[in-house]
């Protein structure tokens, strides 16, 4: 089945829409979170406790698979979909955050990234043509071109050449693929600057892709600077296309990203947030390791309806934690991952019935300390979050 993109419902009180996606693997709606399987694996979680969970499209990472255990390997086996079973739709991003975490290890030139696998120092070259084509024999719904991740603060002479690099690469991917490829999505960059976006949005909607992502944002800018950079970018990209925001993913953005126009989303914070003891819910971020929940026989979260609630006491999973046992990764992934399913239910919703911008009003004004975020841990050498 062709990929396709329609659009049911335009909210009156902002940009936001509600939409449906469809691909050969079934179809999903926008708005929506994807989770991350960078090595085809949402971490902890079955796909059958996925789909329970009411999970309908995730991520899986490029690079990743193609370094190990190798996307030809993959494609003999037959696709990603059955080598990890999961029936449902798959984007892939096509490692531009990979070689922008690998450093010294990477070597950007016109042809493409020259870099060591951080697996076992080998040296490996991909190019945007290598890019389309891994992407191919992983078979998978959604393809992203190959870009530069560019750093935050970065000068303006060296944001604009990276940003024209990435453009002809997007061009190059396009002219890579065949008939029966993966939906092709181009990724807006141009760092913090206006003008720059712009040009960036503007050259890659005549190129004609099925969808447009915005990157490199959420890479240590403020969160008033995101949200500009969306103001100057949204409004050239085409109203047809899905719209998505590349490693965004704490809750109150996903909103107002929504209010802006975002369609997709997809962010390791709810899963990496999970194994470090950090649970989403109603009243606000809740820190399970804390000993005030040492004898506590409440749920997370009494107004959540997931197993892990439905189950198990605060004190059971703080138990869990400490003891550095499998299951705490497990049933607090399983929370975090339903917060999400039901936040972007609730402004789905919401959008269908018009009542977005009371969502927003009511949505997070019970949360203690919304802003307040846990130090996060990153493998700064593979991007493995």
């Amino acid at each position: 089945m062709p990929f396709r993109f329609e659009i049911i419902i335009k909210d009156r009180s902002s940009k936001a829409r509600l939409g449906r996606v469809v691909t050969d693997h079934g179809a999903f709606s926008t708005p929506a979170f994807m989770p991350v399987g960078t090595l085809g694996t949402v971490k902890s979680l079955t796909p059958e406790e996925l789909v329970e969970i009411g999970v309908e499209v995730i991520l899986a990472n490029t690079y990743h698979l193609y370094l190990r255990p190798g996307h030809e390997t993959i494609g003999r086996l037959g696709g990603l979909h059955t080598f990890i079973h999961w029936e449902r739709p798959i984007l892939t991003d096509s490692g531009g955050y990979q070689i922008f975490s690998l450093g010294d290890l990477r070597k950007i030139s016109e042809e493409g990234v020259t870099f060591q696998s951080h697996l076992d120092g080998s040296l490996h070259s991909l190019s945007p043509e290598q890019v389309i084509e891994i992407q191919r024999i992983l078979g998978v719904d959604i393809a992203m071109v190959l870009d530069e991740c560019i750093p935050y603060p970065s000068p303006y002479d060296y944001v604009k050449i990276s940003t024209s690099r990435t453009t002809r690469w997007a061009e190059r991917c396009l002219q890579a693929r065949r008939e029966g490829d993966p939906a092709l999505f181009a990724i807006v960059q141009g760092g913090m600057y206006q003008a720059l976006r712009e040009e960036s949005a503007r050259e890659l909607v005549g190129m004609d892709f099925a969808g447009y992502a915005i990157g490199g944002l959420s890479v240590g800018e403020p969160k008033a600077l995101m949200t500009d950079v969306l103001g100057w970018t949204i409004p050239s990209l085409p109203e047809n296309a899905p719209r998505y925001l590349m490693g965004v993913g704490a809750p109150q953005d996903i909103l107002e990203a929504v209010m802006l126009g975002i369609d997709l989303f997809d962010c390791v914070l709810p899963t990496r947030n999970a194994r470090n003891g950090t649970l989403f819910t109603s009243s606000g971020k809740l820190s399970i390791k804390q000993a005030q929940y040492a004898e506590d026989k409440r749920p997370l979260d009494e107004a959540c309806r997931c197993y892990t609630c439905q189950h198990y006491s605060r004190a059971y999973l703080r138990h869990l934690y400490h003891s550095r046992e499998i299951l705490s990764s497990r049933l607090n992934t399983i929370h975090n991952l339903f917060y999400y399913t039901t936040l972007l239910t609730k402004i789905r919703e919401a959008i269908q019935q018009g009542h977005l911008t009371d969502l927003r009003k009511t949505l997070f004004s019970r949360q203690n300390d919304p802003e307040r975020e846990d130090p996060t841990i990153t493998d700064a050498t593979t991007g493995i979050m």
